[in-house]
């Protein structure tokens, strides 16, 4: 009887404080007015190149991590280091890690493999329009490479 009594408690007990925050937040009084910030330059002035859109649909520029297998996170890009990013083209040198999978997913081992990415044709992006993103990525390995990757793997991006 008393494992319900302690689960209850706990759970009372995390209302009050989540409650407790939330009055003490609303109630702070507001703090002096921030200086306004300088107006954005007007679109047609903006500089601004395409996008590569990772699995959550947020824009990247230069990202250092990116998760190629939204699915389950089996094959990531990391440490990219960018050396090129303007409106038709972007490339990196980075580390694709790619679990092996072996004996199964859940109990494999992420393996390493040295990678030159590239990133290009640019289009407008279907969720916002005024934005350009990177349609296709080819992914170059210098050495090893995943078990049935050839060494240039060419992938269509989502939109």
């Amino acid at each position: 009887m008393r494992k319900p009594v302690v689960g209850t408690a706990i759970g009372l007990g995390a209302c009050l404080l989540l409650t407790t925050a939330m009055t003490t937040a609303s109630a702070t009084p507001p703090t002096s007015a921030a200086p306004a910030a300088p107006a954005a330059p007007a679109a047609s002035q903006r500089i601004q190149h395409p996008v590569l859109v990772d699995c959550l649909w947020h824009q990247r520029f230069r990202p250092t991590n990116f998760i190629l297998a939204c699915g389950d996170g089996n094959s990531v890009l990391a440490g990219m280091h960018w050396t090129q990013w303007n409106d038709n083209t972007a490339v990196a040198q980075g580390i694709n890690w790619v679990n092996d999978c072996k004996p199964y997913c859940a109990k494999g081992t992420f393996r390493k493999y040295p990678v030159t990415v590239r990133l290009d044709q640019p289009t407008v992006w279907k969720k916002h329009p005024s934005v350009q993103h990177f349609t296709r990525m080819t992914m170059t390995y210098s050495g090893a490479r995943p078990a049935g990757f050839t060494q240039v793997m060419t992938v269509p991006l989502w939109n």
